[in-house]
């Protein structure tokens, strides 16, 4: 899929957006616009990560607006502190975008296993929970590994599922309960 696949929501063309607002009620749904527009790009490209330098959301070449350094800084900033994103650096440069934050995936990945039939049937491993065929479609499918570990350990803390170690990572197995 390619950025130009991406089909940008109406307000990206309202030049307003691109200049945080000064009153808060006005400003709070605008950060929550960017949150939206943010998490659709990146779940739509499976973009696992936002450069913070590199983002091409930040600048709309139709009407001339791009959002400076400091709206940037606090479009970021806004993101982590919903829970939809993680600094990758302390320098803040990078950041790790939560498609679905570990608790709603915890339960995507419940729903799916019970759907499926895996619910008190065999073992499934993390590669198979990550990238097999039957999770075509679903929320977690390609997920980032580290993401899809803590969405489990959520699950195994509800005595959801147990985790058993594999030769390597992605032969962890899930047996879910």
């Amino acid at each position: 899929m390619t950025e130009g696949d991406f089909e940008y929501p109406e307000f990206y063309s309202f030049p307003p957006f691109f200049t945080i607002q000064p009153v808060e009620a006005t400003r709070q749904k605008q950060l929550a616009l960017w949150r939206e527009l943010i998490l659709k790009y990146h779940t739509q490209n499976k973009l696992k990560t936002l450069v913070v330098h590199e983002c091409p959301l930040w600048k709309n070449d139709s009407i001339g607006r791009k959002l400076d350094e400091t709206a940037v800084r606090t479009v970021c900033s806004d993101l982590v502190d919903s829970g939809h994103g993680e600094w990758l650096d302390e320098e803040e440069t990078a950041c790790r975008i939560l498609w679905r934050k570990p608790e709603e995936l915890a339960t995507d990945v419940y729903e799916w296993a019970s759907q499926t039939g895996n619910v008190g049937g065999g073992i499934c491993t993390l590669y198979e929970l990550h990238s097999g065929e039957d999770v075509n479609g679903a929320s977690f499918e390609g997920i980032d590994e580290e993401l899809l570990r803590r969405a489990l350990a959520i699950l195994e803390d509800e005595g959801k599922c147990t985790v058993f170690q594999g030769e390597t990572s992605s032969e962890d197995g899930i047996k879910f309960h």
